[in-house]
């Protein structure tokens, strides 16, 4: 009799599939999140009050969201001598700090535009002399950390009231030209009376060179036979400031 074969019956496997693993999320440090909540509160009561490293922290909230940045608030600071002189740092600077990225400064220079905005608006379309602190508020924040030379012109009408507020040339840590005939053309142009000259020294001293003396006395000569005026010129440094007028040399 002929031997049958059957065929071998299918295999079936009793092993469950391995499941995947869980992917664990990274734990909030419930220490760190009370904080960011308690130093909220205390920004909304008294916005003031907050040491600059704390503001800084605010700010650092936004884009290094589950982290201490504490310690990274107090490093800037420390490394930039204060809050405006970090929010004021060129980028390459700031990536020199462990810990910053392209979208920390992206909110830093965010922060910056928008201060510059209100201190302008305080000043612009309003009269001069009667704002001339907040004028020099103004050309402080916008000038005195800038790592090279500015010059800019704040252009008046009749009333001596700010019409525009433009930067004329940008030069470099120490010098920046300048040319008379270019500016009063300028003041011309948008029907302006008189004018008043800033520029800034990245050194930090607002003392006047003699530089500054020789371009201030051009422009003045160039301006006056068209009836220009030019009321002052501002040296802007870091925390100080020095007034040609004031000193006696226009």
């Amino acid at each position: 009799m002929a031997s049958r074969f059957l065929p071998n019956p299918p295999q079936v496997s009793t092993s469950r599939p391995m499941p995947e693993p869980t992917k664990r999320k990274t734990p909030v440090n419930p220490h760190h999140a009370g904080h960011r909540e308690r130093l909220r509160a205390r920004f909304n009561v008294a916005p003031d009050a907050l040491p600059d490293y704390e503001l800084l922290e605010l700010i650092l909230f936004r884009t290094i969201p589950q982290r201490d940045v504490k310690p990274l608030a107090k490093d800037l600071i420390a490394f930039f001598g204060g809050l405006s002189e970090v929010l004021n740092a060129a980028p390459e600077r700031l990536r020199e700090v462990k810990g910053v990225s392209d979208a920390t400064i992206t909110d830093f220079r965010i922060v910056r535009e928008a201060g510059l905005r209100l201190s302008q608006a305080k000043v612009m379309k309003k009269e001069v002399i009667s704002s001339w602190s907040a004028l020099l508020d103004y050309c402080s924040a916008s000038m005195a950390h800038h790592p090279i030379e500015q010059f800019r012109i704040l252009f008046l009408d009749r009333q001596n009231v700010l019409i525009a507020d433009e930067v004329q040339q940008t030069g470099t840590v120490d010098h920046t030209p300048v040319y008379p005939r270019e500016v009063v053309k300028r003041a011309l142009t948008l029907n302006a009376s008189s004018m008043i000259l800033v520029h800034n020294h990245p050194s930090g001293d607002p003392t006047p060179s003699s530089a500054d003396i020789e371009m201030t006395k051009r422009i003045v000569e160039t301006a006056k036979p068209l009836g220009i005026q030019v009321h002052d010129h501002l040296v802007i440094g870091k925390g100080r400031h020095a007034s040609f007028r004031s000193l006696g040399l226009i």
